[in-house]
């Protein structure tokens, strides 16, 4: 063999040699990614909800479309799913090489997941299985805001249907399922966590009519921000393959916007949708200045029909909060630096032209947009924001005007 042979040989081999290496680099690198300590809890909560088990299907592979593009680094991501009204199942989603798998962690038979106790001790679970210094949580049921469950008893007694129960229309998403026994309270939910001895990055309700000022100031102290829609979302819920990439880490607020703009201004079905994410720690110095408003202006109500409405319902439940305040201030100065404020508690926000709701089937045009909405634009508001050291007098009060309108006939 001769000399140029031999020198090719040796070529050969050792750039197979390199190839070898390198690939061994990159592996150790990898697994050095994957054993990185976790940083963060993303916990997907999937209660029962009767009729969206689907869509949580749905929702979850969403999610791991998300995983397995950006991948988990510090991070990991717990589901907890109810699969059926009696059964559930707390998993977590992993990835390996851009493939997501599902681990089972713990399985339940009729979780208390309506009690302060059941959701403190889902969250224990959470806690022990994927410790970490910061928790975000989302939420996928059906919603209506800050109504207590026990208006849907008391309510069978008016006229009020409520979305949910309206069929052969697009389907939208209570905190809960469709009937009492399934759905929580949001003060329950403020308890269960805090309870857990957490507090949450963010709040991310897929569900309907959760972004408003009641259910905000509910969970000032539970959660930093609050990410939610204004009005009905539709039954797909959050666009969690686009938008969940901005989710883990550091959340990217307005790339969450933007997603979710992007995603139902062009949804096939309906295309509508609001969202909402309000800063927590700037509710207080909103209160301070609502209070201010509602200490020298009563609402008149004969304005209430030029407000601008964000819900299906007769009468409305949910309105514009910035509109609200715009019609009862008549302060030019006093009105801009609540404006400003508001701007800084809800610094993110975006819709489409129309909303949807299944009550009407049909769309309402959204002419001014705050991305919070409040459930009393009456003079019972001027009370409310005066005792804002009292959110169960706030949540009385709220009940007593809806019960004036004939809206509510009890509470329990």
């Amino acid at each position: 063999m001769n000399k140029v042979a031999l020198l090719s040989i040796k070529w050969i081999r050792l750039s197979l040699c390199l190839i070898t290496l390198s690939f061994f680099v990159l592996s150790c690198e990898k697994d050095e990614i994957e054993s990185v300590e976790n940083q963060k809890t993303l916990f997907m909560y999937l209660p029962w909800s009767t009729n969206l088990t689907s869509n949580f299907y749905t929702n979850i592979s969403d999610m791991e479309k998300a995983i397995s593009q950006k991948g988990l680094n510090g991070e990991r991501v717990i589901v907890f799913m109810s699969t059926t009204s009696e059964k559930a199942i707390l998993f977590e989603i992993t990835c390996k090489k851009g493939k997501c798998e599902q681990v089972t962690l713990k399985e339940y038979n009729n979780p208390p997941f309506t009690t302060a106790e059941g959701i403190t001790s889902i969250l224990n679970d959470v806690k022990s299985f994927a410790p970490a210094p910061t928790y975000a949580m989302t939420i996928g049921c059906h919603g209506m805001g800050w109504l207590p469950v026990h208006s849907t008893k008391g309510r069978a007694r008016t006229s009020i249907r409520m979305h949910w129960e309206n069929e052969g229309v697009p389907q939208t998403r209570y905190f809960g399922g469709t009937t009492s026994q399934y759905q929580t309270d949001i003060t329950t939910l403020a308890e269960g966590i805090t309870d857990a001895g957490i507090k949450m990055e963010y709040i991310l309700f897929d569900d309907c009519y959760m972004s408003t000022i009641e259910v905000a100031y509910d969970l000032r102290n539970v959660t930093d921000y609050l990410i939610g829609s204004t009005c009905e979302i539709m039954a797909y819920g959050m666009p969690y393959s686009i938008i969940g990439k901005d989710l883990m880490g550091e959340p990217n607020y307005q790339a969450i916007c933007d997603g979710f703009y992007s995603f139902y201004s062009t949804y096939e079905e309906m295309p509508c949708g609001t969202l909402g994410i309000t800063n927590c720690a700037e509710l207080d110095h909103l209160a301070t200045i609502m209070k201010e408003i509602n200490n020298r202006y009563t609402f008149d109500p004969s304005k209430r029909n030029q407000l601008q409405p964000l819900d299906g319902y007769y009468p409305v439940i949910f309105y514009d909060y910035g509109d609200y305040v715009a019609h009862l201030c008549d302060d030019t100065s006093l009105l801009k630096e609540f404006k400003e404020q508001l701007e800084r508690t809800v610094p993110y926000k975006t819709h489409t032209e129309s909303y949807y709701s299944m009550n009407t089937g049909t769309t309402t045009p959204i002419k001014t947009f705050s991305g919070i909405t409040v459930s009393d634009p009456s003079n019972a508001l001027n009370r409310l924001y005066t005792r804002l050291d009292n959110p169960e007098t706030i949540f009385t009060l709220i009940i007593k005007y809806l019960q004036e309108v004939n809206f509510l006939s009890t509470r329990t």
